[in-house]
């Protein structure tokens, strides 16, 4: 087996690849009960979870924030027939994930979550500490290559402005999966998502636990100033 999840990528309801590398490491490790909870989906259509309720009768909940994009999500899921995924519009915060999940009926222990809210990402994960979810799907800022230390203050209010002022770093995002029991596998080529198994898995898998600088793939999505990047924000952050 090869063990580098880019060699699997490909792409059929995602936006780089991701599909692929979910159905490979599903492949290795098995699955227990098919759910999923993915947020930060817009329309669902190009998102990391449609292609395994599609085709792969997979369950589980999409939630989105934005009111014009929820209303396309549940026209686009209505039409496809796919009523074992439960639609939700809100505004995740830190705050209100685990009630979203409890009142959801979300398992313990799926499958998959996956996280891309384009500002407080770090900060949802870390309040997920009653759930272990086998893998984890979380966008990375891959303007802040490692070893940087870099998460965006919470602010339960934050809409991204299009510029590098979102989420956190690789090497942030893994001090945490490590806290939480999860290793890092790698990232997809186009510097978007990183991808953690729980622990107790990673032998199972074949795939080897990776350092920041192993996995990091560079930004190739974004443009500005005539290079794959994003123009300069601010706004307070921490190292950790």
């Amino acid at each position: 087996m090869v063990d580098n999840i880019n060699a699997y990528e490909k792409k059929i309801q995602s936006q780089n690849g991701e599909d692929g590398i979910l159905e490979e490491l599903f492949n290795r490790i098995g699955t227990t009960n098919k759910f999923f909870v993915e947020f930060g989906v817009e329309e669902g259509i190009e998102c990391n979870t449609s292609y395994l309720s599609m085709y792969k009768q997979w369950s589980g909940v999409l939630i989105e924030g934005s009111t014009e994009s929820y209303t396309r999500l549940v026209n686009n899921y209505k039409s496809k027939g796919l009523h074992q995924v439960v639609l939700v519009q809100d505004f995740i915060t830190k705050e209100n994930i685990d009630t979203l999940f409890k009142t959801n009926n979300v398992p313990t222990e799926l499958d998959l979550l996956s996280i891309d809210i384009d500002g407080n990402d770090y900060w949802v994960w870390k309040g997920l500490g009653d759930y272990k979810p086998r893998v984890v799907v979380i966008e990375y800022n891959a303007c802040f290559p490692p070893p940087k230390k870099w998460v965006m203050q919470y602010n339960p209010t934050h809409n991204w402005n299009g510029t590098d002022y979102f989420g956190a770093s690789l090497t942030s995002l893994t001090a945490l999966g490590k806290q939480m029991g999860y290793g890092l596998l790698g990232t997809d080529s186009n510097g978007v998502n990183a991808f953690f198994l729980r622990k107790d898995l990673i032998q199972q898998s074949g795939f080897a636990e990776k350092t920041p600088e192993d996995a990091y793939n560079s930004l190739k999505y974004g443009w500005y100033n005539g290079k794959n990047e994003y123009p300069p924000g601010s706004g307070p952050f921490q190292e950790i």
